[in-house]
């Protein structure tokens, strides 16, 4: 077959075929789409060019972001070299998604003598009318795209409005009918998440539950990828799974969407990038409170906030923040300051076991002048722990009594939560059970897979 827009010189060249899909859920799930744009080989061939080549790199990739575009740069470069008669792509929208790239193609296969073609027709770009129905096909795919992403926006932010979005349900919560959330029924589930608050609260720091669970043994619920699909599922927590559930106002009942604002930026070499600045909760664009039933209050959500702003490890003269507690002899770390200048006294250990405190007000120092003060902190510590144990001594009893009550709690949780995982593993145990027993013995095929299915739970 033979176009009159094809001479021998296109020819001699070799053909490409341009293959994207945006996403990976469309590279999975679309396979019509991928047959539609691989079927254009067979059509180069069908129109005389025997050197065909696909560039498939950017399957899975978005066009929103240019630098990724590894498969598009490279039919750039190689149509720049005069090595392509024809480039050949289902639609535009496919070859480009910006005016600036589109426009920069067109240039270069103008210069180069290259072919433009789709499943219908073909395009010279030295020919006025060819050229004219390119770029308004650009400008339509361009337009085409930011009306379908500002109707999905509009469509996703009426939706958040009124609290009905869910990208990815927390741990602890179910979607019920796909508009409200409520607690998860399964009881494990609901006590494992109660308790991280209830040990927060007893050790004022995720890092020390963090180490609680592990110590104990204990498992919490994550949400994790399992062939493809989100399940929940029981592991040993990781530290940034404990910092999740204490910082998320989900579990204060509260919805919120909108906290990552994304803006436009230009890079380094010129280019488009993408720039997320995370705003605090309150300062989303959809903060509902008393949304669903929560785990703990957001009087209590507050409190936990306040607390692990006091833990941080700052030093400015204004910093109310006490600092959590640390490795080192000094009892009064990050509780003083300087009489003079106000700024928090630091703590150094020196002598020959390294152990020995001295504080230090730093003053002006790191601007070239003198510390401010400095003492050593035996004396002072050993002061303070005297009038310490004088004020609690009255008392003495009546702590005795309450530690030991903690210490009983804290074993009752710990046993409690063993308890519901036994629980759970014996349901699972008998659930196989079933499932073996219900097969006829003589499909050795099944029997042999549940049996040691079995066997393992």
């Amino acid at each position: 077959m033979t176009h009159p827009k094809i001479t021998t010189h296109h020819l001699a060249k070799k053909a490409m075929v341009y293959v994207r899909q945006s996403s990976p859920k469309q590279v999975l799930h679309n396979q019509e789409s991928q047959r539609l744009q691989y079927a254009l080989v067979e059509r180069a061939r069908v129109l005389g060019w025997h050197q065909i080549e696909v560039i498939d790199d950017d399957l899975g990739h978005s066009a929103s972001d240019g630098t990724r575009r590894v498969g598009f740069k490279k039919l750039l470069a190689t149509v720049a070299l005069g090595d392509v008669g024809m480039i050949l792509s289902t639609e535009v929208s496919r070859l480009s998604r910006t005016d600036k790239d589109w426009c920069h193609l067109l240039e270069i296969c103008k210069v180069c003598g290259t072919l433009i073609g789709d499943a219908e027709h073909i395009y010279d770009v030295h020919v006025t009318d060819d050229q004219l129905i390119l770029g308004i096909k650009g400008t339509l795919s361009v337009m085409e795209l930011s009306v379908l992403k500002s109707r999905l926006f509009q469509g996703q932010e009426h939706k958040a409005q009124r609290g009905e979005l869910y990208k990815l349900v927390a741990p602890g919560y179910l979607c019920a009918d796909g508009k409200s959330l409520v607690k998860d029924p399964h009881v494990r589930v609901q006590e494992a998440i109660a308790l991280v608050f209830r040990k927060f609260r007893e050790l004022w720091s995720v890092r020390q539950v963090f180490k609680w669970f592990h110590e104990e043994g204990i498992a919490l619920p994550v949400n994790k990828s399992v062939h493809g699909t989100m399940q929940l599922v029981w592991q040993l927590p990781t530290y940034h799974a404990i910092k999740y559930i204490r910082k998320n106002p989900v579990y204060a009942g509260v919805y919120v969407h909108g906290q990552r604002q994304t803006t436009l930026v230009l890079g380094g070499d010129n280019s488009l990038r993408k720039k997320s600045v995370l705003q605090r909760y309150d300062q989303a664009r959809v903060f509902l409170r008393d949304h669903h039933e929560p785990y703990i209050s957001w009087e209590m959500y507050a409190q936990h906030e306040q607390m692990i702003a006091a833990n941080a490890h700052r030093m400015a003269p204004q910093d109310e923040a006490v600092t959590s507690v640390r490795q080192g002899h000094g009892l009064l770390t990050g509780l003083l300051r300087c009489g003079r200048c106000g700024r928090k006294l630091q703590v150094r250990y020196w002598g020959k076991s390294g152990t020995a405190a001295r504080y230090v007000c730093r003053g002006d120092f790191s601007a070239g002048g003198t510390y401010c003060l400095g003492f050593g902190g035996a004396t002072v510590d050993k002061q303070i722990s005297t009038q310490i144990l004088e004020a609690i001594r009255p008392l003495s009893l009546e702590a005795s009594l309450k530690a030991a009550q903690s210490y009983e709690a804290a074993q009752r949780d710990t046993t409690q939560a063993l308890h519901l995982q036994i629980q759970q593993v014996e349901y699972e145990v008998a659930r196989a059970f079933e499932q073996y027993n219900q097969v006829d013995p003589k499909h050795r095929l099944v029997a042999n897979q549940l049996e040691s299915r079995w066997n393992a739970k």
